[in-house]
């Protein structure tokens, strides 16, 4: 502290101890008050009784006065202004703990004057915002309004605050700071308030990013869950009133609206099987399946189950796996599930391209370990850039009219996202308009252990 922290400025110029020997005098001065009277009368009686002069008098009343605070303050512990040599070494003191408890924090924080002048800043605010030079303004650095407005109120003395705000540029970021003030370390009196001004102050950044995203896709989630059954819902009470009222007696209605409420229960009963099937693979996706199959097998088998709809849709699906074994750690039947959703999607999306390509082969870039690659590809449309991003957001659909004649829920690629991220894999989609789409998992394989080969 002795080298980045200013010294403040003491009230008076003079000594420390000359004003506590002042202040002690002054005390006990009051405290006696009534002594010193009796004494003081006692001299007057004597001056003019006994003709004592004046000067002797005077003299006696200070000797006396002189025992009583001398003696009183003999008492006290005079308060002695420190040398230098120990305060700086206090000052050092206080500057490791304080330097040692700040970078202990995991969050970034900075310690200001009340000038907002930077003092200090931890590990995790210089990996966060970069390096901050000590003497340099806050303000350089974050150019929160807000923050320095409150960061003013602190330091005039005011009490801890806590504020929020947000970020546009380069990317929408909210973040929160706790601004407290420091009154363990010697700070300085308004002169124009007479208000105490803290030492230091000390910022604490939080960021609320991730939470509030988490916010916003719940929220999002029950609204978009809920518009999908209200329209099926809607769709079947109203049918029913129907064949309640004008069409009880028309067999040809009654069949007619029996025939599209069944659509309506089958797409509810997808609905909420993959909000199910979902929130399961959610509870457990930091659980890394431990079982070791054949991915070949896999692939062939969800292949055979989709091809009536592959002849249905006039589509051919080319499969092209390696001879050898293909090891990978994970649960078969979530597997199967994810090689169905982007067979059955390029089927249905893509199928106008005539063939859909499902390919397995060894990762080549990867330089340590055994990774495969599963990549399906279709000839159809293509999908715009501006949709790749999203498509694994839940219900999100790069066309609702065409996924929604498809029998789509809006939640395969979430599920399938959620499913590889539980075996520890990734999902790349590269797409063109006009050129078809490609769907590649990135899939580490088993490393067996020692048990796994006894079997």
């Amino acid at each position: 502290m002795s080298e980045e922290y200013s010294e403040r400025p003491q009230l008076s110029n003079e000594p420390l101890g000359i004003r506590l020997n002042r202040q002690t005098v002054y005390r006990k001065t009051i405290d006696v008050r009534w002594v010193l009277l009796a004494v003081a009368l006692v001299f007057g009686l004597f001056q003019v009784a006994f003709n004592v002069p004046l000067w002797a008098a005077f003299t006696g009343f200070a000797l006396v006065f002189t025992v009583i605070i001398g003696g009183g303050m003999k008492s006290r512990t005079i308060l002695k202004p420190p040398s230098g040599a120990s305060r700086r070494a206090a000052e050092e003191i206080v500057d490791r703990g304080m330097k040692s408890a700040v970078n202990a924090l995991p969050n970034p924080c900075f310690v200001v004057d009340d000038r907002g002048t930077t003092r200090y800043v931890n590990l995790a605010a210089q990996k966060r915002f970069g390096m901050i030079a000590v003497g340099d303004p806050l303000s350089f650095r974050i150019r929160a309004p807000s923050l320095l407005e409150a960061l003013d109120r602190v330091s005039e003395g005011g009490p801890s605050e806590i504020i929020e705000w947000s970020e546009k540029v380069p990317m929408e970021l909210w973040l929160e700071a706790h601004i407290a003030p420091l009154w363990s370390v010697s700070g300085t009196r308004n002169q124009s308030t007479g208000q105490s001004r803290p030492g230091l102050i000390l910022v604490v950044i939080r960021d609320l990013t991730e939470s509030r995203r988490l916010e916003r896709m719940r929220a999002d989630f029950v609204a978009n869950a809920s518009h999908e059954l209200r329209t099926p819902l809607a769709s079947m009470t109203g049918f029913i009133e129907t064949l309640q009222g004008p069409a009880r007696e028309d067999a040809q209605a009654r069949d007619r609206f029996l025939q599209i409420m069944l659509d309506q229960g089958e797409r509810m009963r997808r609905l909420i099987d993959d909000l199910l099937s979902l929130s399961r693979i959610e509870m457990k996706v930091h659980v890394q399946p431990e079982s070791v199959l054949d991915l070949r097998h896999v692939i062939q088998h969800s292949s055979d189950a989709l091809a009536p709809l592959a002849r249905e849709q006039g589509v051919t699906v080319n499969l092209s796996l390696p001879d050898e074994r293909v090891d990978v750690r994970g649960e078969r039947d979530e597997l199967v599930q994810v090689i169905d959703n982007l067979i059955e999607n390029a089927l249905k999306y893509g199928g106008s391209g005539g063939r859909v390509d499902v390919t397995l082969k060894r990762d080549q870039e990867r330089q340590e370990g055994v990774s495969w690659i599963v990549e399906v590809r279709d000839y159809g449309p293509g999908i715009d850039q501006e949709h790749l991003p999203r498509l694994t957001e839940r219900f999100y659909r790069a066309d609702t009219e065409t996924s929604r004649q498809m029998k789509g829920t809006g939640l395969g690629l979430a599920i399938v996202k959620h499913i590889l991220t539980r075996h520890r894999a990734r999902l790349e989609i590269e797409s063109e308009p006009g050129s078809g789409a490609s769907f590649s998992v990135l899939i580490p394989g088993a490393v067996k252990h020692l048990t796994d080969l006894e079997t």
